[in-house]
């Protein structure tokens, strides 16, 4: 039977302590592994609308929130908040700034929705808007939360060319699941598009998303995401209102147009989904607009006001008319200049 072999001693005296080498100095012709330079701005990866969810595993699913695209840049001279039109938004959403702050990462951008969520947990975009002081406020939203679907940038490393399936994970890990932050993860849902998509009408939400998991992040709507929703909701020109001295501001009807090619073209009004603040804010702002002629055909208007095109409302409708106008339309709230407030393109 052999005897166990005695550890060898370290190579060094018994009374010192133990002691790494010392440094070397750096070989400076040896360069410093490269890192990515952070971008300063992303445009963000759109999602194209369909009217039906893709099929096949390939497609992640999401719920679509219902607010402002932001991106938030972390790195060590600090946070900061850029809308998707890429204006610096970070002192009018504090908590998501002091939560990005926190987050376990030296250097980020993260892609997500800023939201205010109702009572039975659905983002609204109106609530959103009054967080934020209304169209062309200046309050803060203290309320918001950034709900992170995308991750472009880590750790020193732009990861727009990998796949989403390992942005994911590496935003998994940076934004875990279940949270109630200011920054939370908008999670995966591992269910068939059309039962998701039936669900989520069902719960009042605005419709799904579902991202292409083998796809790099492509600015534009390149169709690598496409979006289904439960109820249209897009952005058309105020062109003028009709007056009431019934409703809250005076306004019976908002006057609307929709994009056709380089013009602008008359696509119905909208009478609802107003209260009396939102009213009056709207009031005063179309007031300062106010022309002597229509910038586009409305037809015969009884008490018309027409105004300048440059205030963009959102509007949820059910459907079009034979004659292109809007069906079952409701007045969400006015979008920001900062937000790309885009008007809807008709075919």
């Amino acid at each position: 039977m052999t005897k166990p072999s005695k550890p060898k001693p370290l190579l060094q005296d018994a009374d010192k302590p133990v002691r790494s080498r010392p440094r070397k100095p750096r070989n400076l012709a040896q360069p410093n592994l490269p890192l990515d330079p952070m971008p300063d701005r992303v445009d963000p990866c759109l999602a194209l609308l369909k009217p039906k969810p893709p099929k096949g595993p390939q497609w992640a699913l999401e719920v679509k929130w219902d607010g402002y695209r932001l991106a938030v840049h972390i790195d060590p001279s600090g946070v900061h908040i850029l809308t998707r039109g890429g204006h610096n938004w970070t002192d009018r959403f504090p908590a998501i700034a002091a939560e990005a702050r926190r987050l376990p990462v030296a250097t980020a951008v993260l892609d997500g929705e800023a939201g205010v969520f109702d009572e039975h947990g659905r983002s609204d975009f109106g609530r959103l808007q009054q967080s934020l002081g209304g169209r062309g406020g200046k309050r803060m939203s203290r309320e918001a939360v950034l709900m992170a679907f995308d991750l472009l940038y880590f750790d020193g490393r732009d990861i727009r060319q990998t796949e989403l399936t390992s942005r994911r994970h590496l935003l998994e890990g940076l934004v875990p699941a279940g949270g109630e932050e200011a920054i939370r993860l908008s999670e995966e849902i591992d269910a068939d598009g059309d039962v998701l998509l039936r669900i989520a009408c069902e719960h009042g939400l605005e419709g799904i998303i579902a991202k292409d998991r083998n796809s790099t992040y492509r600015s534009g709507r390149g169709g690598e995401w496409l979006k289904i929703k439960c109820i249209q909701s897009d952005g058309f020109a105020i062109v003028g209102y009709e007056k009431s001295t019934a409703a809250f501001g005076g306004i019976a009807r908002l006057l609307l147009a929709a994009r056709k090619g380089d013009e602008l073209v008359y696509v119905g009004g909208v009478g609802t989904g107003f209260n009396e603040r939102s009213a009056a804010e709207l009031r005063e702002q179309m007031d300062k607009l106010i022309i002597g002629k229509p910038s586009v055909d409305t037809g015969r208007k009884r008490n018309a006001v027409f105004i300048r095109p440059e205030l963009v409302a959102e509007i949820e409708y059910r459907a079009w008319t034979h004659d292109g106008k809007l069906r079952h339309a409701a007045f969400k709230g006015l979008r920001e200049v900062q937000d790309e407030a885009t008007v809807y393109e008709m075919e």
